[in-house]
């Protein structure tokens, strides 16, 4: 019963088996490989559109990595005041984009409020020498509270951020359950929505190490392998990243798996929802669940071997507390069954 995080999950069989086909033999360096330039054909057919790949190893220097490509040194980004990039990647993007400052913009479920960035956008005036210029937008899909942006929400906030002038980045850790649960195809989402540029996950959803940046506009792409060299992340043997991607991408691999992790989440929130005295924040989206318990019952789900992370939350005091439960393609029913049963004591 590890709910964790779903990088607490292994690796999918299918990308261990790819790996042991791309270890025979020998093959060019740097991305030089076959398979690398496999991978980028794939993506493009995936994504309807040419797309510039860019393989990293995690999901940090992937969105470091685009947002610089973004921002100049005096330049802002503007995100979610929840972004994993504002909270949770100890200055990465900044330090790869020379100083640029995140802005963080309020919201609820985590998701980018239009008008909210609208009104931080106001409060830095295109030219004025003393505020760093906004010139990027940021958005995560699926949200660090398990939402997600329907094509509607997204193309508001990228007609705001264009006003600007704003190139529009996302994050795309659990893009894969994201596109799950909207059922729609990954263009639609992403380049046709006027998304610019992504950091695609792999890793939460099967991989062993594998996120790559995806460039839609090819004006944005010219720098990045020159950024990604000086940042440490160009592998020599580039092979073993896109080897995990493409098996990623096989036959449908990566959706099955986060449509797995959804539906156990679903599973999770539905059986907790009708258990006494608890409090789910929201209705999982993906496969995150948020929910507020008595803390008698956290000490026994610990004790009974559930593991999970603390979360506070707005509301959270010394008889309740906040906890998030995070799903993967490995959890299973019966895991499931027996939190619940632990919890409804």
């Amino acid at each position: 019963m590890d709910f964790t995080s779903d990088n607490a999950a292994g690796a999918a069989p299918e990308i261990l088996d790819a790996l042991t086909r791309a270890n025979g033999g020998t093959a060019a360096s740097y991305g030089a490989d076959e398979v690398t330039a496999r991978l980028t054909r794939r993506f493009s057919e995936l994504f309807e559109c040419e797309v510039a790949v860019f393989p990293v190893v995690t999901g940090t220097a992937a969105n470091a990595l685009a947002l610089a490509a973004l921002t100049p040194s005096h330049g802002a980004v503007m995100c979610h005041e929840l972004a994993h990039v504002h909270v949770d990647e100890c200055g990465a993007p900044e330090m790869f984009s020379g100083g640029a400052k995140l802005v963080p913009v309020g919201g609820a479920a985590a998701k980018i409020d239009p008008r909210a960035l609208a009104a931080a956008l106001a409060s830095l005036p295109a030219g004025v020498v003393h505020h760093v210029q906004p010139s990027a937008l940021t958005i995560t899909q699926s949200t660090e509270m398990g939402s997600v942006y329907s094509v509607s929400e997204i193309e508001a906030l990228v007609e705001v951020a264009r006003g600007r002038g704003l190139h529009v980045h996302m994050d795309g850790a659990r893009f894969a359950n994201a596109l799950t649960a909207l059922d729609v195809p990954p263009a639609a989402v992403t380049w046709k929505a006027g998304i610019d540029i992504m950091s695609f996950g792999a890793t939460k959803n099967g991989a062993l190490a594998a996120e790559a940046v995806l460039v839609f506009d090819p004006e944005l792409a010219k720098d990045l392998s020159f950024r990604r060299k000086r940042a440490g992340h160009l592998l020599s043997k580039m092979r073993f990243l896109s080897a995990q991607l493409e098996a990623y991408l096989t036959d449908g691999l990566w959706l099955r798996l986060a449509a797995h992790a959804n539906a156990m989440a679903a599973r999770l929130a539905s059986g907790l929802a009708g258990i006494a005295g608890i409090d789910i924040h929201l209705t999982p989206q993906a496969n995150e669940v948020f929910v507020r318990l008595p803390v008698a019952l956290i000490k026994r789900l610990r004790e009974g071997g559930a593991r999970f992370h603390p979360w506070p939350m707005p509301g959270d005091d010394e008889q309740a507390r906040t906890v998030r439960l995070v799903t993967s393609f490995q959890t299973t029913a019966a895991e499931i069954d027996r939190f619940l049963d632990l919890a409804a004591g």
